[in-house]
């Protein structure tokens, strides 16, 4: 079973105490804020057993209060973006704030990376639960949310659900920035990174998607031999200049894969560091992975133990559904309806190799 320790570290502006949460399972530690239900930290071993940390964070939370980088956060009402900052739903339409150019990005400014959540013990880590009121960053219902972090022998496991009184959308995800190396060790450049995905959604300079999914075979997008993150980055294709990098969703599907857990839940992506020797598996069994590398990192933020963050110190593996998916009627449906429940896993495996 996994230990649990709860500790204050500090108050918001508006007076709310934050509580760290701090959980273990053998070698693996893991710290949860309840400021954004965040992971604060990730500490596994290296190949020769050494444990280290393998996100990107903040000693303090000072640090998160002024965080703009979305950095460990659960973010919602509705991960990604939504073009326009609008969406129609039953013929009625909505009008949310735009954070991101036009777009509204991981649920507006205020969204759920912002607010302090309530915790409780669960069987082998934590619960942490919200309560976001009808027209919240301009989203309809009153919802109810929860994320349940666990830890045991298969690893880092969020089990997300949400529940509505009125028809609303809804996809949450965790925005964890990875470096297996280490923070402060530099870019993620060297991490091979491996995604069993044939299509992915190529977007428009909003990074909100263009149309239909494409296929990845030819493309610099093919991640499904792995590849080294380096190699494709600075890769000329328009689609990587426009973002900087990658910032692009695949579509998951467990044919795709052909990996499919006996818990339902199907290989999204697999990530080596030679350096460190460390391995990360991402299981889920939501449709859409966003792979993110950090290119909008400013380069003038002060992290963990006072070292600034960079474009591509981290990588982003954010398991949600497809973005703009409100505005799409071809994209999986991301509508939550009165008496239904909105489940979602995403299982996080560690490991080393020689």
């Amino acid at each position: 079973m996994s230990e649990l320790v709860r500790r204050p570290v500090g108050t918001t502006p508006d007076g709310v105490e934050v509580h760290a949460l701090d959980l273990s399972h053998g070698p693996l530690a893991v710290t949860v804020l309840t400021y954004g239900a965040r992971l604060q930290s990730v500490v596994v071993p290296d190949r020769d057993g050494r444990p280290g940390e393998v996100t990107l964070g903040y000693d303090d939370l000072a640090g998160y209060l002024g965080d703009r980088a979305f950095l460990g956060a659960t973010v919602g009402r509705y991960a990604n973006r939504i073009g326009g900052g609008r969406f129609t739903l039953d013929g009625t339409e909505h009008r949310l704030p735009q954070n991101h150019g036009t777009a509204t990005l991981h649920g507006g400014a205020d969204g759920f990376h912002t607010r302090v959540w309530d915790a409780e013990e669960a069987a082998d880590g934590v619960a942490l639960r919200l309560r976001s009121p009808d027209g919240d960053m301009g989203f309809p219902g009153a919802v109810d949310v929860a994320v349940t972090v666990t830890l045991d022998d298969d690893g880092l496991r969020l089990a997300y659900e949400a529940t509505t009184d009125a028809p609303t959308v809804v996809t949450l995800t965790n925005h964890a920035y990875w470096n297996l190396a280490g923070p402060g060790t530099g870019t993620v450049d060297d991490h091979v990174l491996t995604v069993p995905a044939a299509r992915y959604l190529p977007v428009d300079d909003a990074f909100v998607p263009l149309g239909d999914p494409v296929p990845v075979e030819g493309t610099v997008f093919d991640l499904r031999d792995g590849a080294r993150l380096g190699d494709r980055v600075r890769h000329g294709d328009e689609q990587l200049r426009l973002a900087g990098g990658f910032d692009h969703c695949y579509v998951l599907d467990g044919a795709d894969s052909g990996d499919d857990g006996a818990d339902g839940l199907a290989l999204a992506a697999r990530v080596h560091d030679p350096a460190s020797g460390r391995t990360l598996e991402v299981r889920t069994d939501e449709p859409g992975l966003q792979v993110y590398t950090g290119n909008q990192l400013p380069g003038t933020v002060a992290g963990r133990d006072g070292r600034v963050m960079r474009q591509g110190d981290g990588l982003c593996l954010e398991t949600q559904h497809w973005p703009d998916s409100p505005n799409r009627p071809s994209y999986p449906s991301t509508v939550l309806r009165p008496g239904e429940v909105l489940r979602s896993t995403t299982l996080h495996t560690f490991g080393t190799t020689s």
